[in-house]
């Protein structure tokens, strides 16, 4: 199936005449009409295609309780609704391939059983008892290639399952809180973004949005694979379909209908699905040449055959070459690639890791740099308050209750970390009066009468502050990436705050674990050199670039891929799109921007880096399992071939019929689907 053909409705693709795939995966557990109807019409020919084969039977053992005529026009009679009416759609995609000049399996399986079929009836109407009938073979065959088409058809619905699963976890209803605060049950579909929306333990939360009131458990198990619940508060985001487990809270809705996490994320993978990896080329490229050589071998081995073969000298002509029609089948290559593809982006999803293209699967196998912003990649892009350090005589609670007493009026992420750990701690904010921000270096205010001020080395050298008790120590921090604040009161220093962004702690292993399989790991970061020399030293990371703009990480990727390498970028911010574009592979933080999450190839979902390690082990084993594949099928009809044509008759008198070879090509495309299946464990 190629991605580039689309149309509005189900049909076949008109290059390789494969069933075409549904681009937007539904919600509802839709029937598959294609797979039951050809579930049918395999039940139905193998019930009709049975009695044919015991006629043939009796045939061959020369039973004369049947005549010539009779035998065949009973097989003709069972025959004909099992190739004209179980067989139509090869048929209709054989013909459409001849006209198109886009020949396919599907041209040698409708040409093979045509004229085993259409000889069979001129043999019955016009011939004698000497020229045998093959109405075994075409029937057989179709009966074999719907049991193909039936398998196939089962392996593409199982890869779609677990996101289907998923998708139906999404709740039918939300309760819906109105202004007078009473609540109102609506369906789905109405919930509109800016409605506020009440949760109630054991409820699956209806869209993404932020809590507004109360907290509570959140299993994401389903969407991040996490096993353990999330501790949910007022301000943080709760996605969609997950489960709420012991709290009640208030939240508003902001992403609805499509645009929910959960939604991209089945859009994304049904996408990747439908897209085709570089290898598919080798297998279309020789497709391409394999389907007219094959033909033409077929009209070869008939003339040889017709002219210097046994009596009688058509019918084994017309036998052989429908032989190597059948054998020659290229199902198996054309399964080869996309089966295995499928079920690599399917087990990926299952394991919290979004695929958007088969290419990405391919190349990431093949990376030897990784590329790593640090904020909110490596670590969780949130600054904590780490070590409250007062002078001798002065009480960490109130070096802590004046400093948040003052940050409480500042918009700094380094203030809402100082406030919330004042929080934490039960501690009462004084008034201030008199408030001052000073960009770049602090604040300053009035708190009981007294001047505080709060601020790095810059301020207390501005306000002619002695630092000489604290100032050791805070150097000290901000050469391990920290950053310090000092306190002040009445002109004196009384203590010294330290705050950073806390390292994730996956990512210590998963910086282990690239290291194990060879990979070079490089960290681009804005923040200042010695905060990133400082975390790079801590995870042991290969190389450091500190103070970059977003066109300097451009430029270092660039260089990198000059130097021959297959660069993957990790990050999670609007600066990092344009680098994870630009890049071999983009991959992005699912907790990230939306921006970040378009610009890359590949999504993971809780923002694991483990993720990156375990992403490459899925596609070496995806790629290794399709090349297995085309080795396989390539093997398969390179030995098939000749053994069809007869090459070995003159020597061992060993003859293919159609019906054997059938049973090879069907066995072939089951042993493709089977060992892309294995990627399921």
């Amino acid at each position: 199936m190629h991605p580039q053909i689309q149309q509005p409705s189900p049909g076949t693709c008109p290059i390789c005449g494969m069933a075409l795939e549904q681009r937007v995966t539904s919600t509802k557990e839709e029937k598959n009409i294609e797979l039951f109807k050809m579930t049918r019409r395999f039940w139905i020919g193998l019930v009709l295609t049975l009695p044919i084969i015991l006629l043939s039977i009796l045939e061959s053992f020369h039973f004369d309780f049947l005549s010539y005529k009779v035998n065949g026009w009973l097989q003709a009679i069972l025959a004909t609704p099992v190739v004209l009416w179980g067989g139509s759609f090869f048929f209709v995609r054989g013909f459409t391939s001849l006209v198109s000049l886009k020949l396919n399996m599907f041209t040698l399986i409708a040409l093979g059983v045509g004229s085993s079929y259409c000889y069979s009836l001129v043999a019955v109407f016009f011939l004698d008892a000497q020229f045998p009938i093959y109405f075994e073979a075409a029937a057989v065959i179709t009966v074999l290639v719907l049991l193909g088409q039936v398998l196939e058809l089962r392996a593409r619905a199982k890869t779609g399952r677990a996101i289907k699963a998923l998708l139906n976890l999404a709740p039918s209803t939300a309760s819906l809180v109105l202004e007078d605060r009473s609540e109102k049950n609506i369906s789905l579909e109405e919930v509109k973004k800016g409605d506020l929306l009440r949760v109630r333990p054991g409820e699956k939360i209806p869209v993404d949005g932020t809590i507004l009131e109360g907290s509570s458990l959140v299993d994401e198990s389903m969407v991040t694979g996490e096993s353990l619940p999330i501790e949910k508060r007022v301000k943080d985001q709760v996605i969609g379909a997950t489960l709420n487990q012991s709290g009640s809270f208030i939240m508003r809705a902001e992403k609805v209908g499509s645009e929910t996490f959960l939604a991209r994320m089945i859009q994304m993978v049904s996408d990747a699905e439908r897209s085709r990896a570089p290898i598919q080329k080798l297998a279309d490229t020789v497709s391409g040449y394999f389907v007219p050589i094959v033909v033409i071998i077929s009209i070869l081995t008939f003339v040889v055959w017709f002219f210097a073969g046994p009596q009688p000298a058509f019918s084994h002509a017309l036998i052989n070459a429908v032989a190597v029609l059948i054998i020659a089948c290229p199902c198996a290559l054309g399964l080869a690639t996309p089966m295995s593809v499928m079920v690599g982006i399917g087990k990926g999803a299952q394991n919290g890791i979004l695929i958007k293209n088969a290419e990405a699967l391919e190349l990431l196998s093949k990376v030897d740099i990784v590329v790593i912003d640090k904020t909110g990649t490596l670590t969780e892009g949130k600054i904590r308050l780490h070590h409250i350090i007062p002078i001798e005589g002065i009480a960490k609670e109130l070096v802590l209750q004046l400093a948040a007493s003052l940050e409480v009026g500042s918009e700094h992420p380094l203030s809402s970390a100082i406030v919330s750990k004042a929080q934490e701690e039960n501690i009462v904010l004084l008034k201030t009066q008199e408030f001052r921000s000073i960009a770049g270096k602090g604040i300053i205010g009035i708190i009981e009468g007294k001047e505080v001020a709060v601020g790095n080395k810059q301020l207390m050298s501005d306000l002619s502050i002695s630092l000489s008790n604290l100032l050791e120590k805070g150097e000290k921090f901000a050469k391990e990436g920290a950053t310090v604040c000092y306190i002040v009161r009445d002109k004196k220093a009384i203590g010294l705050l330290t705050a950073s962004d806390t390292i994730k702690n996956s990512t210590e292993e998963a910086i282990e674990e690239l290291h194990k399989k060879g990979i070079r790991i490089v960290m681009l970061t804005g923040d200042n050199r010695a905060t990133a020399e400082a975390v790079g030293k801590q995870l042991g990371i290969d190389e450091i670039e500190a103070e970059v703009l977003p066109e300097d990480k451009n430029r270092i990727i660039k260089t990198l891929q000059k130097e021959g390498h297959i660069v993957a970028m990790a990050g999670d911010g609007i600066n990092d799109a344009p680098a994870l574009a630009l890049a071999n592979i983009g991959i992005a933080m699912g907790t990230g921007t939306d921006v970040a999450i378009e610009s890359a190839g590949i999504t993971l979902v809780k923002g694991d880096l483990r993720g990156i390690a375990r992403a490459q082990k899925l596609s070496i084993a995806t790629m290794r399992n399709i090349r297995q594949n085309l080795w396989f099928a390539f093997l398969y009809n390179a030995l098939g071939i000749p053994i069809a044509a007869g090459i070995f008759y003159p020597f061992f008198g060993l003859l293919l019929s159609p019906m054997i070879a059938s049973v090879a090509m069907a066995f072939s495309s089951v042993s493709v689907v089977w060992n892309a299946l294995r990627l399921h464990r």
